[in-house]
């Protein structure tokens, strides 16, 4: 871990703080790179498949938590970690997109994950579909019948999404479609080549659905991220930060470099 970090201010100083800082009901962990971070995050999950005889993971999607993914299939090939009581439930998936399109959360959970690991089973929100409401609410009855989510990854986007929550979502808000922000969409022309092939919808777990898992850990990197990352876990508690809500869960972990603690 590191020794320090700018990120939080009191009454508008900025204050060093520990590599280890309880703040809101939150535990933010500042390491020296996003692998050790990603190690940690990786040692709750399999500290929870030798415990547990079935698992349920909420996973997210984006750049924020491959090494995360790497750091899982390393140790299934390498150490011989099993996934076998192991079901994964995706966060979001952008509207319109088939399972083998290239830039699906579909696919990228396959290529990242579930194609090197035993994982018992992977529920995925569909990009294609008859009805949304029936589709969102047959995802929300499935997380029900398996047992509730006993560990939940997420990002954070630049405008404090989490799934694809975006700015005015409701603390209750469930499994539904939304429209993507402008920012979101913009962000995401990096992967998709214009803005013009970005979907304009997605369908995501709501906050409210996030906010039932059991255990909540948040991934950031760089210093992009410093900025929103203080309007969420310092700031008040907001719908114009989706984020912001994670002050209310009481067993959530940040894990962040040092880049994104720098404020």
């Amino acid at each position: 871990m590191s020794g320090s970090s700018a990120l939080f201010k009191t009454d508008g100083e900025k204050v060093m703080q520990s590599s280890k800082i309880e703040r809101s009901g939150l535990q933010i962990d500042v390491f020296p790179t996003r692998e050790e971070a990603s190690a940690a995050a990786a040692d709750e999950v399999e500290a929870l498949l030798r415990k547990k005889d079935s698992v349920n993971l909420g996973l997210a999607t984006g750049s924020t938590p491959l090494p995360f993914y790497r750091e899982l299939v390393r140790r299934h090939r390498e150490e011989g970690l099993s996934f076998a009581q192991m079901e994964g439930f995706n966060l979001d998936e952008y509207e319109g997109l088939p399972p083998e399109h290239p830039e699906s959360y579909d696919s990228f959970m396959q290529q990242q994950l579930y194609a090197h690991i035993d994982a018992r089973e992977s529920h995925l929100l569909p990009g294609i579909y008859q009805n949304a409401e029936e589709a969102c609410r047959a995802y929300e009855e499935k997380i029900v019948e398996k047992g509730g989510l006993d560990w939940q990854l997420l990002g954070i986007g630049g405008n404090g999404h989490i799934g694809f929550n975006e700015p005015g979502s409701p603390v209750d808000s469930r499994t539904r479609r939304i429209e993507l922000d402008e920012r979101t969409r913009r962000d995401a022309v990096k992967q998709f080549g214009t803005l013009e092939k970005v979907p304009l919808a997605a369908l995501t777990m709501g906050i409210g659905t996030i906010l039932e898992a059991k255990r909540i850990v948040l991934m950031a990197w760089g210093a992009g991220k410093a900025g929103i990352l203080q309007k969420a876990l310092q700031g008040p508690v907001t719908a114009e930060v989706p984020a912001s809500f994670l002050q209310t869960h009481g067993n959530v972990r940040i894990l962040i470099d040092e880049e994104a603690s720098q404020g």
